[in-house]
């Protein structure tokens, strides 16, 4: 099977053809975003970080920000700078065009301010997406595709059907050589160990069970009992009682393949296969490691509903309730009801195919509603 993609290079295609307007620092959002708002077929990545950072954390930034410059859904991308964070924008420059993506820098005490900067951003910005505008969707071997998953706003019905849905797209994907990723370390506890089950090595095993570990010890070191304690409001009013019980539903995103391989925030992974991202439960900061991780169409499920999108990847919205469905029309693309939809593998088989077709430019829903105004980055681990 194939898809029609555009090729970036010989192991990588995007689902979308834009121009990436990215601060390097939260000073620069506003002129970044009044750039991407003056020409069609830019994406503003919105975030707040950039200043008064440990090295570590300048470190989980500037990954983040070049996994993010370099993804195939991006044609190119333009780095907007305020000129006195820690992050040099030019070594950012470096070694995104290093690795092959096309990249300008502006830097706003530099450029004159924000409406030179504007001025200038918007000039580069129409010659970049005037480029973009001469590439072609092109086949593509689906090897190619790089699914990510994502959880939030939780009920009963994401772990008995939306999730093992997603799972089995990702199995379904996986068997045609693509990738799949998933993350959400807080929402591993208690189930970690079936994770580890069933991993390529044993290394990756124990490395799943120690960064569960240590995301649990940081909660305790600040008096919260993880295990001990209930989901959020809106997970136990869906029905959810324990993080367990949010956990098994969670990881059963991942499908059913072995797992090859864990990466750290902002990193991505150097093969194909399924890996995990050593991410937290923040919803729009776990889609950017997600993104970084190079996942070219982003599933969603939500059992309470949720408008939350990323503005260079497509997110399908996926619900088992379909009261959400109904009443959330707007934001829900998929419904899973097993009770009048047929079996699991043939709703997996359903939401892959759907998924196809957004690669190939179907938009979703938060497409359509522009619901990419902020994603963030977490310099400060799960």
């Amino acid at each position: 099977m194939e898809f029609l993609g555009y090729p970036r290079s010989a192991s990588t295609a995007g689902t979308r053809n834009l121009v990436g307007i990215i601060p390097t620092v939260g000073c620069a959002c506003d002129t970044a975003r009044q750039i991407a708002n003056s020409v069609e077929g830019c994406a503003l990545f919105s975030h707040f970080q950039g200043c008064d950072h440990t090295p570590d954390e300048l470190e989980v930034l500037h990954r983040t920000l070049i996994n993010l410059a370099t993804h195939p859904n991006l044609s190119a991308v333009v780095l907007v700078s305020l000129g006195c964070e820690p992050t040099d924008p030019y070594k950012i420059a470096e070694r995104v065009a290093a690795l092959g993506q096309t990249v300008e820098v502006l830097v706003i005490q530099q450029d004159g301010g924000t409406v030179s900067t504007v001025a200038k951003g918007t000039r580069l910005a129409r010659e970049l997406v005037a480029r973009a505008a001469t590439i072609v969707r092109e086949r593509c071997p689906l090897s190619m595709l790089s699914f990510g998953a994502e959880c939030g706003g939780s009920d009963s019905t994401s772990g008995l059907a939306a999730n093992p849905a997603i799972g089995a797209a990702f199995d379904l994907l996986l068997a045609d050589g693509g990738t799949g990723i998933f993350s959400e370390t807080q929402e591993f506890i208690g189930a970690e160990h079936l994770l580890a089950a069933r991993t390529r090595t044993p290394q990756i095993g124990k490395r799943i069970l120690t960064m569960v570990a240590e995301c649990e010890q940081r909660f305790l070191d600040k008096g919260v009992d993880m295990r001990g304690a209930n989901p959020a409001r809106g997970n136990i009013e869906g029905g959810l009682t324990t993080i367990e019980e949010k956990s098994l539903g969670a990881i059963s995103k991942g499908g059913t393949r072995l797992i090859d391989g864990v990466v750290e925030y902002g990193e991505r992974p150097d093969r194909k296969g399924l890996f995990i991202v050593n991410g937290m439960g923040m919803d729009t900061e776990n889609l950017t490691c997600l993104t970084a991780a190079g996942a070219n169409v982003l599933f969603f499920s939500t059992g309470r509903g949720t408008p939350v999108g990323f503005s260079f990847v497509p997110v399908i919205k996926v619900t088992g309730n379909k009261g959400t469905y109904e009443r959330m029309s707007d934001n829900m693309d998929v419904l899973i009801d097993l009770t009048s939809q047929g079996t699991l593998a043939e709703n997996g088989r359903r939401l892959f195919d759907h998924a196809l077709s957004v690669a190939e430019g179907r938009l979703t829903n938060a497409e359509m509603l522009h619901q990419d105004t902020y994603n963030g980055i977490c310099v400060t681990g799960p």
